[in-house]
């Protein structure tokens, strides 16, 4: 699709490295680790989130893609969601077509409702996955291909659905460690020929299969736990990301990416940073 007819759609995504025009957001406001679901909120379950420093760190992260042009869409946090901020599990953007998830886990469930309600009033069509279990943080897309997670949120008989529907794709299921939860926890494409994995997520069997795809960059493990891999590519080599992580973003820079360092790390407390906090609607094609 050409950039002019992309500029004349309300949604349009094809890659996970093209610039961002258009993504959908949503305030920690309510934010609390209520029922631990993942390693990272068992290591804080104890000492908490401090919503007022959350709500600070997402304003900075709003503040920061503003600032590059991109329209920053906020869904109406409501205090039933304590995970709410994760926008990107509810719903994703393939090729024209929004799909909007069925979330998996009791404490989620119910979250796509607002997602749903805005398309609506925006008069965006969308797909409802009805009875299929494929939460976003679990679909990486890269032009003709889709790279599905295999989780405890995603299950085969879904991306075998979706496959059906989207018969123009070449749909990769992708099996990992089930305990990080979402694929973009340990795998993201950030060039038609980069990408960015922890390897312990892995056998060897995924591992040669990425690595027959793409330049794999490991992450560390103790970078991982800071989710490393779970950067935001916002187009033509710009890469929002952890300043705490410094091993990725010196590896990044290296490689000719510009990193816009911004901290949320009370946010990844819960578990999910840059890439689960955002929704991309509208991507514009670029060379890179």
């Amino acid at each position: 699709m050409s950039n002019q007819n992309i500029q004349a759609t309300k949604t349009f995504c094809n890659s996970e490295y093209d610039v961002l025009k258009r993504v959908i957001l949503c305030e920690p406001k309510y934010m609390r680790i209520r029922q631990v679901i993942n390693d990272t909120q068992k290591q804080f379950e104890n000492e908490g989130i401090h919503i007022e420093k959350a709500m600070r760190q997402h304003q900075d992260f709003v503040a920061t893609l503003k600032s590059q042009g991109i329209d920053v869409v906020l869904l109406p946090p409501d205090e039933k969601f304590p995970e709410q901020v994760f926008t990107r599990d509810i719903g994703f953007t393939l090729g024209q077509t929004t799909f909007v998830a069925e979330m998996a886990h009791d404490v989620r469930k119910g979250e796509e409702q607002s997602l749903k309600k805005w398309l609506e009033d925006e008069e965006i069509s969308y797909y409802n996955l009805v009875g299929d279990h494929i939460e976003g943080g679990d679909v990486i897309i890269d032009r003709n291909t889709i790279y599905i997670g295999l989780s405890n949120r995603t299950n085969i008989e879904s991306i075998q659905h979706l496959q059906s529907l989207i018969s123009d794709y070449e749909v990769v299921a992708v099996p990992f460690t089930e305990k990080y939860l979402h694929l973009d926890c340990v795998f993201n494409i950030i060039s038609p020929n980069e990408a960015l994995f922890f390897p312990g997520a892995f056998t060897k069997k995924e591992i040669d299969l990425l690595s027959s795809r793409y330049n794999l960059i490991e992450v560390t493990e103790k970078e991982q736990f800071r989710l490393g891999t779970n950067i935001l590519s916002i187009g033509n080599k710009k890469i929002i990301s952890l300043p705490v992580n410094k091993l990725v973003n010196m590896e990044l820079r290296n490689r000719g990416f510009e990193i816009i360092e911004v901290d949320i790390t009370e946010i990844i407390k819960s578990g999910g940073s840059f890439r689960c906090c955002s929704m991309p609607l509208l991507r514009e094609n670029s060379s890179v």
